[in-house]
């Protein structure tokens, strides 16, 4: 009996790290508004880096960011700020780290407004469903499109920071928003 040949979407490359992201995580749609949350902050502290940077750095961000809980998040002060500014397993970028804490007071109004982050995102699909694209190649896939740029443009409009449409379309794919897994992937689930 032969195995199945395992196909990955080529962006995830042989790094076990990267693999073990796109295997288990990634385009899989989320629901949960914690989890929505914690990649608000990673793809935010993406901007201008690679994901594979971030990603080495997630449990960094966790231990420091209070296990993502933007209710906490969203309470921090000054001396928050500092404390991360000397943290290294962060990107330690000040504009980075006090935007997190401002977007953390905005994710809370907007769930507030929509009942939750889901609901306000999911707002924006058509028919409230995630977008699935069918690619024959990685190199297919949109880095924008309407739908980013008009969450992009109304989280802009709202305070969040270091969240264009670009990340936003990144943030999109992350979550499961849209499916950009290649046609023949072993892991695209529609």
């Amino acid at each position: 009996m032969s195995k199945k040949e395992i196909i990955r979407c080529s962006w995830c490359g042989q790094d076990p790290l990267y693999q073990d992201y796109h295997d288990q995580e990634w385009g899989k749609p989320v629901k949960d508004d914690g989890t929505l949350f914690e990649f608000l902050i990673l793809e935010s502290a993406q901007a201008g880096l690679s994901w594979i940077t971030i990603l080495k750095r997630r449990e960094g961000y966790r231990r420091a960011y209070d296990n993502f809980d933007y209710r906490k998040i969203a309470q921090y002060t000054e001396s928050d700020v500092e404390r991360l500014m000397h943290d290294e397993g962060i990107i330690r970028n000040r504009l980075k780290v006090k935007s997190s804490i401002a977007n953390a007071r905005i994710f809370m109004e907007i769930q507030q407004e929509f009942g939750s982050f889901y609901n306000y995102l999911y707002s924006f699909l058509p028919n409230g469903e995630p977008i699935i694209n069918t690619l024959e190649n990685a190199k297919e896939a949109p880095v924008t499109t309407s739908v980013s740029d008009a969450i992009a443009k109304d989280l802009k409009k709202r305070g969040v920071k270091f969240f264009g449409s670009t990340i936003c379309y990144a943030y999109m794919q992350a979550v499961g928003m849209v499916n950009d897994h290649i046609a023949a992937c072993s892991f695209r689930t529609a």
